[in-house]
């Protein structure tokens, strides 16, 4: 999300809007030409977009979602079924394509679209000890499924949740109170996350070579870079999501 609002901001920030192109039923007949683009924040999964006139766009990526900058008279990339949103001024267009989540607010209450969320791992507002306070109130929860929860803080998606198990050594099934220092966790987190702001993909090995980024994700029966035993996946947790880990490495309290 880091890298998606730097790219909006370089084509946006600043820009009086020439054409507006919303392709959400409740918001079909919006029209925001003349407004200005005023900033753009990402918040965890959340971005927002700010026009003059104190109106926020609010858009949530969650697995397909992705903003493509190109030229105006660029053909839309993907199937038109796909777009959601364009917003378009002199030298760009942004072109929102599988977005589940497209909400148009006044920029006072974007707290209730955001105030939820924890700190956020790569904002100004974060905050190591709420997070890991935060953590700590859950002490039954498995780490796995309490890294993943937004309301803990703010950033960390299924990849990272893997990661950041094998990192730690622990596994993603361990509930919080056995899983060591939180704050120890809180700081990992947001070294991985700001290791990879500014890239595609997330690289947690250090090796960027295809194939090589991870420890453990997506490498299910394929053997643990560490130990060799393979990599073992399920589905868990509500909903379900896939967690890979590695047996030895990573013991199952369980």
């Amino acid at each position: 999300m880091f890298l998606a609002a730097m790219q909006l901001r370089g084509a946006l920030d600043g820009r009086m809007l020439t054409r507006t192109d919303f392709r959400v039923p409740r918001y079909a007949t919006v029209d925001l030409r003349g407004r200005t683009v005023v900033g753009i924040e990402p918040r965890g999964k959340h971005l927002l977009t700010r026009f003059d006139g104190e109106l926020t766009l609010h858009t949530h990526f969650r697995m397909d979602g992705v903003w493509r900058v190109q030229a105006p008279d660029a053909r839309i990339p993907g199937g038109r079924d796909q777009v959601r949103v364009v917003l378009t001024n002199e030298d760009y267009s942004a072109v929102g394509l599988r977005m589940p989540v497209v909400d148009l607010l006044p920029t006072a209450y974007e707290a209730r679209v955001v105030g939820h969320l924890g700190p956020d791992l790569l904002g100004p507002d974060w905050d190591a000890d709420e997070a890991a306070r935060r953590l700590a109130a859950q002490p039954a929860r498995p780490i796995g499924e309490a890294l993943l929860d937004q309301r803990n803080l703010a950033g960390i998606g299924n990849v990272y949740r893997a990661e950041l198990c094998f990192l730690r050594g622990v596994s993603p099934f361990a509930p919080v109170a056995d899983a060591g220092d939180l704050h120890a966790w809180a700081d990992l987190a947001q070294r991985a996350l700001a290791a990879n702001r500014t890239r595609h993909g997330h690289v947690t090995t250090g090796d960027t070579r295809p194939g090589r980024q991870h420890w453990v994700y997506g490498r299910a029966g394929r053997p643990c870079r560490r130990c060799r035993t393979p990599i073992r996946r399920v589905d868990a947790g509500q909903p379900p999501r896939v967690v890979f880990w590695c047996p030895r490495c990573q013991p199952d309290p369980r």
